[in-house]
This record gives C-alpha cells, structure tokens and sequence, in this order.
C-alpha cells in the first residue's frame, strides 16, 4: 500500500464511488398523489414504541431468467430494509390473494385490504438493448387507493442491490417524510485474536452487512475511522511502525495519506463538513488539545488551550461549531465551542462522565457515551445540554455514530466472558425512541462504527 504526503494533488469534490456504478433516475410513473382532503398514509418516527405498518412488497417480475432472479433478490432486500427500520411489517407472500401477472394492471385494493396491508410495493425488472437495466416499482396507499410513488432506475446489472435500497429509501420517504438511510455504507474496526494481542483491521460494508470487505491487512493498528461527506474517503488513526498517526485513505483506489508526521499522538480525527480540513486531538508532555488541519494547505491550527484533556472534536452540521469532551471542569464532561475555538460552554451537567460527542447531521442533537456506577450508555441531548435521553445500556456501549438522516444511531457492545479473554465486540442500531435495537452482523468482532452520508 502506497502511503503519500503531498496534499496539493488531492482533489476533495470526488463524485460517488467509481466502484458503485452510476444510478440513472428515468421518470416519475404515472405518479398519482392523494388530493389534500384525504388522509395520507404516513407514520409519524417521533413518537415512542410505534407499531409496524404492514405492508406488502411484491415480487418484481422479470423478463427472463436473470432478470427474475434479480427481481426476486430486490424484493427481499427491500423488505428485509423496512422491516430492519422497525417501522414496517413486511407481509408474507404465501398470503397475497392478488396475482402479479393482474398487478402488473393495476391493484385489487380490496383483496390487499383483506391481508391487512396498508401499503404496497410493486414493480418490474426489464434488461434493455444497451444492457442496462431497468427497474421500475410503484407505492399505493391500500386504503386510499391511490399511488403514493412510481420512479424507474437504470443502472449496470450487478449494481441491482443498490437499486433496491434506493427503492427502500424512497419508501421510507414518502411515509414517513424524512430521508431514508438504507443506500449508505458502514466503516468500522474489525477485531479479531485473543484479548492481550488483538488484530484490528479497517473494514467496510453496506448499512446491512452485504458487500463486506476489508481495507487494511491487519499488520497495524487501526481506530476511529470517520467518512468523509462525499463518502469517498475514510480519516482515521493507525500505529504505522508503531507510531500513531493519523491517516487518509481513497476506498476506492486504496491510496493511502498520511495527514502529517505531528510529534506527540494524534487521534480522534472528522472531517470538517465542507470535507477541506480535519480536526483532531493532539498530545504533547502529557496535555491534549485540539487542533483543525486544513487538507489543502497542510495548515494547522490550535483551537483549544487549556490544561485539561480536551478531545473527541466533532462539528456541528454547518462547521460553525465544536462539541468535545473535557475534563477542565474535574471531571469528563461534554462541551461545545465555536468553530475557531472561543467561546466554550459546557452543556453536560447530569450524573457520571461523558465523551464522545457526535453531532447529527440534522444538528438538532448530540449523541454521547455516558458511565455512571460501572454502566455505560449511549445518550443524546440537545445543544444546549437540555433534553437528555438515554437510548441504550450495557456493561460496555460506545462510538456512537449517525445514520445520515439524524434518526438512527449505530455503536458497539462488549459482551464479555467469565474470564475476560474472550469478551465479544458487536456492532448494534437504535431509533431515536430508544427502541428497535438491532445486531449488524459482521463476520469477526467489531467496534469503532462510523455511518456514511448517502451515497451520491
């Protein structure tokens, strides 16, 4: 692996992922909303235990072979993505009364009504003379029997899967009115070895665990990756010939940049949201303090002085903020400062110690890591420290992480063992409501987790 330094030839406004072929959106399909005087189907994510909407996803039919076999996979992947989210209940297929050949003409409301669906999903999968292919699905709102949604994709044939979650953020959309989170990818630690010699390697996967993949080879530490906004590029910490360091890494050319060879340690590295500097913690006689990086000058500047520890940076979603963690007050609390470092206020007065502060992208919380009496939360709060909530606790729960649209929160818990050697290290989601706690899972142990924005 290449390892440069030179920042000027960087070019920071990458487009998607060249290994994720180009989504083409053809056309709205006869898309028929509701007039205002209906009542629209719609679930409302900011109340608490909500019950799943039923609803009935349809196989997409294909012309040959192939392309129902895709249609077939989609259908599952799209069902599998709602049911995940907690907000739908995916019906089984044995009890549609409907055939697909008649739906494809148009839906029989009435027999979708008797299987209790209140929404349905349906479509078709057709390979064109160039070879792309085209999928088409349609939305209907059961009891108001009318089209919520029709849209048609083209796109390379081996990038069916993430058609079907772009379907499924369109679902979730439209019902809910808030932007789905199913077409992003997760990076984290992936562990493996006993407890006194783990191997800890840079791993990357979609938000369901498919297309999983490693990105280092595990011969040196890795920890606290972050995406970038364009979702191009990965910052993170490694102990390159045992020294820490942090790190920028192309995911799709594998080229790798180290940042700068600062004396000290440095760690906790994000992007800043316009994805041109970084910030991170530096550590220098013992103190550490936070600095920003701008990527194309190779500029570094101090945001922070103070005696205490002052880490775990992260910016506010319009880069005019910092949250971190501190113990300039006697004991690890949280904070938010200005940009440029003035103004810190301390927002985190309850019980225990907090750190890890990370900003949603919707900027209206602040997800933590709370410890108080040998327990261990993940937590949010408002900016102003106000509205504390507590969403998940365990004997060890940490790095939470954003899904891009502010409404889920991934992390990791330790499950540990009698004897501490074999403890277990899982990748979990949860809602804002505290409830639908799901397991990611990944091949080995994992920690670390980091969300990325949606995929362009």
């Amino acid at each position: 692996m290449t390892i440069k330094t030179n920042a000027k030839k960087r070019f920071w406004a990458k487009g998607s992922v060249a290994a994720l072929c180009a989504l083409a959106v053809v056309a709205g399909l006869n898309v028929g909303f509701m007039s205002p005087a209906k009542a629209e189907l719609r679930i409302d994510i900011t109340r608490g235990e909500l019950k799943p909407m039923p609803i009935a996803v349809t196989r997409f039919p294909g012309e040959g072979v192939a392309e129902t076999e895709i249609g077939q996979n989609m259908t599952q992947v799209i069902a599998a993505d709602l049911e995940r989210s907690g907000l739908f209940s995916p019906i089984n297929e044995n009890a549609f009364i409907q055939s697909a050949a008649s739906l494809a003409v148009n839906p029989n409301f009435a027999e979708w009504r008797a299987i209790n669906a209140q929404a349905l999903v349906n479509g078709r999968v057709v390979t064109e003379a160039n070879g792309l292919l085209r999928v088409e699905f349609r939305l209907w709102d059961v009891l108001a029997e009318t089209q919520m949604s029709g849209v048609a994709y083209r796109t390379q044939p081996s990038n069916w899967r993430r058609i079907a979650h772009k379907i499924a953020d369109e679902i979730y959309k439209r019902i809910t009115g808030e932007t789905g989170y199913f077409d992003t990818r997760v990076v984290y630690v992936s562990e493996s070895g006993p407890a006194d010699n783990r191997t800890k390697r840079l791993a990357i996967m979609d938000q369901d665990g498919a297309n999983h993949r490693f990105l280092s080879d595990g011969r040196f530490l890795v920890l606290n990756p972050r995406f970038s906004p364009t979702a191009q590029e990965v910052v993170y910490m490694s102990y390159f010939n045992d020294k820490p360091r942090v790190y920028v890494l192309d995911i799709d050319s594998g080229e790798l940049e180290l940042l700068g060879d600062f004396p000290g340690m440095t760690f906790a590295p994000r992007f800043a949201p316009d994805g041109n500097s970084v910030v991170m913690s530096q550590a220098l006689d013992g103190n550490s303090e936070i600095y920003s990086l701008d990527l194309r000058t190779r500029e570094k500047r101090q945001l922070t002085r103070h005696p205490a520890v002052d880490t775990s940076p992260s910016y506010s979603p319009d880069g005019s903020r910092i949250a971190f963690n501190s113990d300039r007050s006697g004991a690890q609390q949280l904070y938010v400062m200005n940009a440029d470092g003035g103004g810190a206020q301390r927002i985190s007065f309850g019980g225990g110690r907090y750190a890890t502060p990370v900003w949603s992208p919707r900027g209206d919380l602040i997800a933590f890591t709370k410890s108080e009496g040998g327990r261990y939360y993940i937590g949010v709060m408002r900016p102003d420290g106000s509205g504390e909530r507590l969403l998940a606790e365990g004997y060890l729960v940490e790095g939470p992480t954003w899904a891009p649209n502010g409404r889920v929160l991934m992390y990791y818990r330790q499950h540990p063992s009698r004897d501490g050697t074999k403890d277990r290290y899982r990748l979990y989601s949860i809602d804002l409501t505290g409830y639908n706690e799901r397991e990611i899972v990944t091949p080995a142990d994992g920690s670390d987790p980091a969300w990325s924005p949606l995929i362009p």
